[in-house]
């Protein structure tokens, strides 16, 4: 267990010997701090020198990465060895960003190709919609996609066509991308009630094509075709089934089996998790958006992440430099809360993705030869835009009780492309002022009353106490490439946590045992048969849906 390496030891007695150092006092202290601590690839700078560390701090989490063996983790990651060990498989996301020219041997089989040509197939797809030439059942141009997916399958998709906005196709015949993931069909029949059934297609996105959240949309998605177009001319089912459904899936048998066409069936791997599947099929939202060549650009700038992951010296490594900045807060300074604070309105998602990407990865208890941690691992992560979040929950931040460590996000450049003079300088002001709030925020959370210039003392509610610890995190510029190199960090940062905790960061077992008895209740509330072996909470909670249906059956 690695809380009983030396390295570990090591770094509990430093944390000791650190105390409650304030910030203020290192960055006094170390007049290189600022270089010290910040690393640049990618087309992205990762500044950590507002971490609650000292130069000691670094190279004892340093020698804690060499002790879990991250080096040997990283290539055997990278390789495509079975690294999620209780699915007994890779976890290869990493390969569906390798460009064509290149080679990935597993377990006897080049998966390169096969990548590739899944990314020929939805190309062709993309095209025929920006052609408008995808039709309907009724020949009108498909103008409405709606994506049905949940998790990974959704917030992926969504959060990079939301960011990717400004790239959006303007020559192109138009295509509005819309989402819906929730069971209860909220989202869905919103769009059901705006949008033309003969100008809309559904794409069915779930990596086993049996997510209950997913069919259950999609059920309800192809009623509403039928009803309304097989009344027509011509019409079918088959045909509305050919012309109005997409499937995504590692399972082809189940897409056919559900009536999707062959040819309108994207595939992916039992080796790619579904919250790392953007990189392929399942991005095909993003592709309808930004067309093509920006969503390679994505995957390129994903893959010079994984390179300089694959590459780079471990006190180089931004991806193992923010783990060990994760692993330091949350092991040693007991900081159990991150923050995710984007400041550009494109990310309004981010913090969401990233909280599955996360918590979903690292939320585990044993390790993965089955034995319980006697540490803490994932901590809780939550997020919002860093500008509307100052007006909701930063006063905790600044002023409550519990420690948070934040990552705070924002591009460098922006809006160099408007074309009006006048308006290019109000926006670039306003993106001036943006970043003026991103780097003031951080500023004050790390020094506290020192970073105000303000004579007298100041009574107990004005106080900051700082010594809050935050990561600051720019981009050269918002673009798919530096949004790829973006979530591959993450996506790796991810990793070498796992690695140093010793968990699988592949599977979610959690969310499998939820599932299950999601499917046993769903069966009681039904049937009405078997509420007997519920707990009485449940028992009463059951009764209490049965008496809203008008339909009450007391079990005693």
């Amino acid at each position: 267990m690695i809380d009983q390496s030396d390295a570990w030891r090591e770094l509990k007695a430093h944390a000791k010997a650190l105390g409650r150092r304030h910030l203020r006092d290192l960055f006094a202290d170390e007049s290189d701090r600022q270089a010290r601590f910040t690393r640049c690839a990618a087309g992205l700078t990762v500044d950590l020198s507002k971490q609650r560390c000292s130069a000691e701090t670094l190279a004892n989490l340093l020698a804690l990465a060499e002790q879990a063996d991250v080096p040997g983790g990283i290539q055997r990651l990278l390789g495509g060895e079975r690294v999620n060990l209780s699915e007994n498989r890779p976890a290869l996301h990493t390969a569906l960003r390798l460009p064509e020219t290149a080679s990935l041997v597993v377990e006897g089989e080049d998966v390169v190709p096969g990548v590739h040509r899944t990314l020929e197939h939805m190309e062709a797809m993309v095209e025929r919609f920006h052609a408008g030439q995808w039709r309907g059942a009724t020949g009108k141009a498909i103008r409405h996609v709606i994506n049905l997916g949940v998790g990974g399958s959704d917030l992926g998709p969504l959060m990079v066509t939301h960011a990717l906005a400004d790239y959006r196709l303007r020559d192109v015949h138009p295509v509005e991308v819309h989402f819906a993931s929730t069971m209860d069909g909220s989202q869905l029949a919103d769009c059901l009630a705006r949008l033309d059934p003969e100008a809309t297609l559904f794409v069915l996105s779930s990596k086993s094509f049996t997510t209950i959240d997913t069919l259950s949309n999609a059920r309800t998605a192809r009623d509403w075709l039928m009803a309304r177009l097989e009344g027509e001319e011509g019409v079918d089912t088959e045909l509305v089934m050919r012309q109005h459904f997409i499937g995504v899936s590692a399972s082809p048998e189940k897409m056919a089996e559900w009536g999707i066409a062959p040819a309108h069936q994207l595939e992916f791997w039992e080796w790619v998790g579904g919250r790392y599947s953007l990189w392929g099929g399942i991005g095909l939202p993003i592709a309808l958006v930004v067309g093509m060549k920006r969503f390679r650009e994505l995957l390129a700038g994903a893959h010079a992440m994984d390179e300089h992951f694959r590459t780079a010296a471990l006190a180089d490594n931004l991806p193992v430099l923010l783990a060990l900045a994760g692993i330091w807060n949350v092991n040693f300074l007991d900081i159990r809360a991150h923050s995710i604070l984007p400041y550009d309105g494109r990310l309004e998602y981010f913090a969401a993705y990233l909280e599955q990407l996360e918590m979903e990865s690292n939320g585990k208890s044993v390790t993965a030869e089955g034995r319980e941690v006697g540490y803490s691992t994932c901590p809780v992560l939550w997020g919002q835009l860093g500008p509307n979040a100052q007006h909701a929950f930063y006063q905790l931040l600044h002023q409550g009780t519990q420690a948070v460590e934040c990552d705070f996000i924002a591009p460098l450049r922006r809006y160099d492309e408007v074309e009006n003079k006048a308006t290019r300088n109000h926006l670039k002001g306003q993106h001036r002022l943006t970043l003026a709030n991103c780097f003031a925020q951080s500023r004050l959370l790390a020094l506290g009353d020192d970073a105000i210039d303000e004579p007298g003392e100041r009574p107990g509610h004005k106080r900051y106490r700082g010594n809050q610890p935050s990561t600051t995190l720019l981009l050269d510029e918002l673009t798919p490439s530096t949004l790829g190199a973006l979530i591959a960090l993450y996506e790796h940062k991810v990793f070498v946590q796992a690695t140093i905790w010793g968990i699988n960061p592949f599977d979610q077992w959690g969310v499998e045992l939820g599932k299950q008895i999601a499917g046993e209740t769903q069966r009681i509330l039904e049937s009405r048969e078997g509420l007997e072996a519920m707990d009485a909470s449940t028992r009463a909670l059951i009764e209490a849906a049965w008496a809203a249906d008008g339909n009450g059956k007391a079990v005693t």
